[in-house]
């Protein structure tokens, strides 16, 4: 097999059995959620994020990335002061830590002996034979406002103290646009740069890297990368390009 050959291989998606056990993953955490009776008070947005939304992982980067995101709560920043005008502070019962809570509950009852809670984050399933690892995390609905407009996206407290804000669905969109321009090969070329780290960290001649880390340095490279007519050359031009 020519390196050609191996690397365009490495462009591709997860098998069809790993899809179906990304899926039955998703499927059941959401089961979990539906099924947890103090949830039934609770305005909820239940969503992929991550690898597994954006079809970039890779058989060794199966894992499945699940927001679960509380309406009922909104919180806010602004590039300026004065930009917004809040309203009426939020005063009911869904605290960043009974969300937590409430969702660790319902994992561990559908999931006994497989949740790990030790991170700070995400609350990790475990895989078995028919389910791959998961990350679940909890969050609010967030907005920034600027001068121009406002950004919608999520705020997830940890257990250290500290914060976090992601926007997932303009990374989702912006992933999209990305791959129509390139006629659908930054995608692939996503796969092929997280496969490539993933055989080098394998033989120790690379640290192991995250996964959305590969992911953001591709999305940073000119689409122009990943228009090449070979993926030895692509791959040569992520490495060059600026």
């Amino acid at each position: 097999m020519s390196l050609e050959e191996k690397l365009s291989r490495w462009t591709g998606p997860s098998s069809d059995t790993e899809q179906e056990k990304q899926d039955r993953t998703e499927r059941m955490i959401r089961q979990s959620i539906d099924s947890h009776e103090p949830f039934n008070n609770c305005s909820l947005k239940i969503y992929a994020k991550g690898s597994y939304a954006n079809n970039t992982n890779v058989r060794s980067d199966s894992d499945v990335d699940i927001a679960v995101e509380c309406t009922d709560a909104l919180y806010w920043d602004e590039s300026e002061k004065g930009i917004y005008t809040p309203g009426k502070s939020y005063e009911g019962i869904w605290t960043p830590a009974k969300l937590r809570a409430e969702l660790l509950s319902a994992l561990k009852k559908t999931f006994p002996g497989q949740v790990d809670c030790s991170g700070s984050t995400a609350i990790q399933i475990n895989s078995n034979t028919a389910r791959v690892n998961a990350d679940v995390v909890p969050c609010f609905s967030f907005r920034y406002y600027m001068s121009g407009g406002d950004r919608n996206g999520t705020k997830i407290f940890k257990t250290d103290g500290g914060s976090l804000v992601n926007y997932p669905t303009q990374q989702l969109e912006n992933g999209i646009a990305k791959n129509n321009r390139t006629g659908y090969a930054f995608k692939k070329g996503v796969r092929l740069l997280k496969r490539t780290e993933n055989a080098m960290a394998e033989k120790g001649v690379f640290r192991e890297l995250p996964s959305f880390f590969m992911e953001c340095l591709a999305y940073n490279c000119p689409d122009r990368v990943f228009t090449t007519s070979t993926w030895v050359e692509c791959l040569r031009k992520v490495r060059t390009s600026s």
